[in-house]
C-alpha cells in the first residue's frame, strides 16, 4: 500500500522554516532602509510584514481569527532575530497540530491547506526578497518548491486581482522551478 497523500503543511513549513530563518537571522541592521524585489517594502517594513503574517497565521491554523489590522514594529527589540525564530517554530508547531490543515479556516473561509500554502509562499519568497535585498542568495528546498508550483499557479489570479502578486514575468526555457514560481508572483528572479 503507498502513500500518495501530500506532504503536510507542517513538514513542509519546518523545512522552509530551515531555509528562512537563517537568512532573517543573518539580516544586518545596516541593511534595514535597504529596497526590496517588493516594491512596498523596505527591508525593515518587510521582515515586520513577515512577523505579522508568522504570527498570524498561527492563529488561522487554529482556525482562529487573526488581527491584520496593524503591523506592529517588531525589529526595536535587541532580540528580533531571536523572536523571529521563536515565532516561526511556533508557527510550524500550530500547523503541525492534529487536523490544522483539514477543512476549512474560518476566518478567511478556504480550504486550510491553501491557508497553509499561502503562509509557506510568503516564508519561502519573502525570505528570497530579503536575501535578494541584503547581497545573499536563497534557494529553498526542492520539495517546497514542487509543493507550492501548483498552488501559486491556482492563487495567481486571485493574487493580481488583490495586489499581493504582480504580472508573470516571462523566462526562458532554462529557468528553474523556483525562478518560474517567482516569475509567477511577479518577481524577476534574473534581475539584478
Amino acid at each position: 500500500m503507498t502513500n500518495d497523500a501530500p506532504p503536510r503543511i507542517g513538514d513542509l513549513l519546518r523545512i522552509a522554516a530551515a531555509d528562512a530563518v537563517p537568512v532573517v537571522g543573518g539580516t544586518d541592521d545596516a541593511s534595514l532602509d535597504a529596497p526590496t524585489p517588493c516594491a512596498e517594502y523596505d527591508v525593515r517594513a518587510l521582515l515586520n510584514h513577515l512577523f505579522n503574517v508568522v504570527v498570524n497565521f498561527q492563529v488561522l491554523a487554529a482556525k482562529g481569527t487573526p488581527d491584520f489590522s496593524e503591523t506592529p514594529d517588531r525589529l526595536s527589540g535587541a532580540d528580533w532575530r531571536e523572536l523571529f525564530g521563536t515565532e516561526t517554530g511556533k508557527l510550524v508547531e500550530a500547523w503541525s497540530a492534529p487536523g490544522a490543515d483539514e477543512g476549512t479556516s474560518g476566518a478567511m473561509g478556504l480550504p486550510a491547506r491553501t491557508v497553509g500554502a499561502m503562509v509557506l509562499l510568503d516564508l519561502t519568497v519573502h525570505a528570497w526578497d530579503l536575501a535578494r535585498a541584503t547581497g545573499r542568495t536563497f534557494e529553498p528546498d526542492p520539495v517546497v518548491v514542487a509543493e507550492l508550483a501548483g498552488e501559486v499557479e491556482r492563487m495567481a489570479p486571485m493574487g493580481r486581482e488583490i495586489k499581493v502578486f504582480g504580472e508573470a514575468v516571462e523566462l526562458p526555457g532554462s529557468a528553474t522551478a523556483f525562478e518560474r514560481l517567482l516569475a509567477t508572483t511577479g518577481r524577476d528572479p534574473r534581475a539584478r
